[in-house]
């Protein structure tokens, strides 16, 4: 019974030098480390995420996750209680991401700060200061998974109806069609060396017809030069025309309507003077005839 008494008292001697242990290492590892307690709050998915799982900042490991839980108020809302390093200060414009630990499949806390809110974020479980926990680019490319191989699946059907074969036909009928295109470029290029062979003497000529436009547009300037003097006479003679006209205006035509008018006047006399000699010619040797006296004169009778 002694041994077996010492061999208990041994084991329970060693239990209890064990977990003081550990308990004095775990004080000493959080000695002198004070850490502010945040919320994260989600309604995704939280999975490979554990209690104790590391939380970095900016790529920083400062501090850890506490237990994960439902929302008592919400059981749509997933809530992550993390510690933070209390030097660590947090703007209210931090969000978290779940970050893949290698290849284990577990998930650690990445918080993330734009920096374009400048306000701190007070610590404590107020649901108006909880952090967000926003789909990383690995997230979002699993939800659009389904959507990008639908899309694949589509595309692959369109390259498989468009590689039928009538279409292979076409395809080699139309590479056939280059073939010959390029055979027919390759003489073309031939006729345009040739014709370029010939540009030289195309040059000169040009030169010769040059100099005859040039020659030409010296007789045009000076024919341009003697339309020009025309003109200018024909101006001068305009202005001169225009002078006698006003001249013929205002002084030979009134003396011509003032002989016209004592034409008219003599050439009514002369008729007069016809008319008498017409009905009395004797007027012409004896006179006018004096008239028969009226009523009241001399020598005046009345009719019988």
């Amino acid at each position: 019974m002694g041994r077996n008494n010492h061999a208990l008292m041994t084991g329970l001697f060693l239990v209890a030098l064990i977990t003081a242990t550990a308990i004095v290492i775990y004080w000493m590892g959080h000695f002198e480390r004070e850490r502010d307690l945040y919320v994260i709050s989600t309604r995704q998915s939280v999975s490979g995420l554990n209690p104790e799982s590391t939380v970095f900042f900016r790529g920083i490991a400062v501090g850890k996750v506490r237990k994960i839980l439902f929302d008592p108020k919400d059981f749509g809302t997933i809530l992550v209680p993390i510690e933070v390093d209390k030097d660590i200060t947090l703007t209210k414009g931090v969000y978290a991401t779940l970050r893949l630990k290698g290849v284990t499949g577990l998930t650690q806390i990445e918080l993330q700060d734009d920096g374009k809110i400048r306000e701190v974020l007070p610590p404590g479980n107020n649901p108006m200061t909880r952090i967000p926990l926003v789909p990383s680019l690995t997230d979002k490319l699993m939800l659009k998974g389904e959507d990008l191989l639908t899309k694949a699946e589509q595309i692959m059907g369109r390259l498989n109806s468009l590689l039928n074969d009538e279409n292979e036909k076409h395809i080699g009928d139309i590479l056939s069609n280059f073939n010959a295109l390029t055979a027919k470029l390759a003489d073309l290029q031939v006729s345009v060396d040739k014709a370029l062979a010939g540009v030289p003497a195309l040059s000169a000529d040009a030169q010769k017809t040059l100099m005859h436009v040039n020659a030409l547009t010296a007789d045009l300037q000076h024919l341009t030069n003697n339309v020009q003097k025309l003109s200018n006479k024909a101006e001068n003679l305009a202005d001169t025309g225009k002078t006698t006209g006003d001249l013929l205006l205002q002084t030979t035509l009134p003396k011509i309507n003032d002989l016209l008018s004592e034409l008219q006047s003599t050439t009514t006399q002369v008729k007069r003077v016809a008319t008498m000699l017409e009905n009395n010619p004797q007027s012409l040797l004896l006179g006018p005839a004096e008239p028969e006296p009226g009523p009241g004169e001399p020598g005046y009778k009345e009719p019988k």
